[in-house]
């Protein structure tokens, strides 16, 4: 870990899974310190107790600050002297962004600006921002929140780049196994109690992404970016049909009962648009979308403007798509479902 020797990273949501999976693989190497920004004081406390019992001495490296990224006070008071940012908090529910859009917006847009002003302001180095597939083509407030968000990503590092001090950039990814809310433990839990599985729409698909390979997506755009850049990882999917038959495999079969779609849930989701395609570089596992650098000068645009040809947008149904045997495997590399099975 190098590139994080002797620095402070700063990880906003930090209680949340994503920053427990950084803590996992960050906190025994040399890195100087690591801030956990966000507003459960329960979940902080349970956090540094478990640190404390799991790994002794490093857990001094984490310092704990309740704050809320809607408040602009407690994001800058988190700040000074933090070199690098990890960009985590959000609301991530589709039902409920659906039934409280204003509240995604508090969140995901104003709150993503207000974290991103802190950190110029504050001088940091390198900011990574955390989006999601439904960003792509959104139909759900979820999405058209973390949509915004991503523009004010690069909005925020056009600004910082012609000040020549921080580098913005933002990362996509699809559902990471065993997250919060995530269908998964859902589907171990009911048939644990007995059944029955509860399946939206068994023709679904999904990305498969675990903890750690969202970790590296964040650290190889940390690596990597160039200015206002978006990064996207190639990814597995399955149908939620399968998916609940590889749950069944591992854990006991159940009978499944189809329920419909939820608000705002799509069929498939889509981690890259055409038109990222189009202009996207592939790094080999991850594609590179540099940012849309033209100025507001209409008369070039009008006369300058680039062509948009055919493509395909990179979807969930369209990716490779896991076989049973394929998504139990997946399955295993999740610490969630390893411990649940005892392993």
């Amino acid at each position: 870990m190098s590139e994080f020797s002797g620095a402070t990273l700063l990880i906003t949501g930090g209680t949340g899974s994503f920053g427990n999976a950084v803590l996992k693989k960050f906190l025994t190497s040399d890195i100087g310190e690591i801030r956990i920004f966000s507003r459960d004081e329960k979940k902080q406390d349970d956090m540094r107790h478990d640190l404390q019992a799991r790994y002794g001495e490093h857990a001094r490296k984490v310092k704990f600050y309740i704050g809320d990224v809607r408040d602009p006070r407690s994001v800058r008071d988190a700040m000074p002297g933090v070199d690098h940012v990890f960009h985590a908090a959000a609301l991530k529910q589709v039902p409920s962004c659906e039934f409280f859009p204003m509240q995604a917006v508090k969140t995901n847009i104003e709150g993503t600006d207000n974290v991103l002003h802190a950190a110029i302001d504050a001088g940091v180095k390198r900011v990574v921002c955390l989006s999601t597939d439904k960003a792509a083509y959104p139909i759900n407030a979820m999405g058209i929140s973390k949509a915004m968000m991503e523009h004010v990503v690069f909005a925020n590092a056009r600004v910082a780049a012609e000040r020549g001090q921080t580098v913005i950039c933002c990362t996509r990814y699809g559902n990471v196994m065993c997250s919060r809310g995530s269908v998964i433990p859902l589907f171990m839990d009911q048939i644990a109690a007995g059944g029955p599985i509860t399946v939206t729409d068994p023709e679904m698909t999904r990305f498969l992404m675990n903890l750690d390979e969202a970790v590296e997506l964040v650290r190889f755009a940390f690596l990597n970016a160039e200015p206002g850049d978006l990064f996207i990882q190639k990814s597995d999917a399955s149908t939620i049909g399968v998916l609940a038959e590889a749950v069944q495999r591992l854990f006991g079969r159940t009978e499944v009962r189809t329920i419909g779609t939820r608000h705002g849930e799509k069929k498939y989701e889509t981690l890259m648009t055409v038109e990222e395609r189009l202009r996207s570089v592939d790094m080999g596992k991850y594609f590179r979308v540099a940012a849309d650098n033209r100025d507001l000068n209409y008369d070039k645009y009008f006369v300058e403007g680039k062509t948009v040809t055919e493509g395909e947008s990179y979807t969930s149904s369209n990716t490779v798509l896991l076989d049973e045997e394929g998504v139990v495997n997946k399955l295993l590399t999740v610490d969630y479902v390893r411990e649940r099975l005892g392993k």
